[in-house]
């Protein structure tokens, strides 16, 4: 039951730590990983367009976010190539057609301990912040930004080239 799996308590943030002997980096936060800033794709990008820009800027993928700020999903490289070779998807459709609507997000305050549960299942997490806007009336609203895109070797190479021990 999800209920009594600890990871994923922790995961959806039910938990902050459960892990008797941590290691040195358990509770460093994610935004000590100095991420690069993510190249992001807008809705209405075609397939191949996304293609050319992945492969022309030596991304694997990209995050998917609509002019309002709304996080649509994941896009990536071999997941499209592949979706388009088997005639799942056409060069013209848009990006929208081949991304992961199943995601994980996190933020910079979160812990590296949260973010290793979330890669245990996903390859991959988006580091979102959020942000308060105003609009004209005066009313406010949060707007979650996309900060960067994590995986497990971004976290792996944190470890190793700052290993404590």
């Amino acid at each position: 039951s999800k209920f009594v799996n600890d990871k994923w308590m922790i995961k959806n943030g039910f938990l902050n730590d459960v892990q008797e002997h941590k290691p040195w980096w358990w509770n460093i936060k994610v935004q000590k990983l100095n991420l690069s800033a993510p190249l992001i794709l807008l809705p209405e990008v075609s397939c191949q367009k996304a293609i050319e820009i992945l492969q022309e800027k030596g991304y694997d993928q990209a995050p998917v976010v609509a002019e309002s700020g709304l996080i649509l999903g994941m896009v990536t490289l071999s997941n499209t190539l592949s979706s388009v070779l088997a005639g799942n998807v056409e060069f013209s459709d848009p990006v929208t057609k081949v991304i992961y609507d199943q995601f994980s997000k996190i933020g910079l305050e979160d812990s590296l301990g949260k973010l290793s549960c979330i890669l245990e299942k996903d390859h991959f997490a988006i580091v979102v912040h959020e942000q308060m806007q105003f609009n004209g009336n005066g009313s406010s609203f949060m707007k979650q930004m996309v900060f960067g895109v994590v995986t497990a070797m971004d976290l792996l190479t944190f470890v190793s080239r700052n290993d404590k021990k």
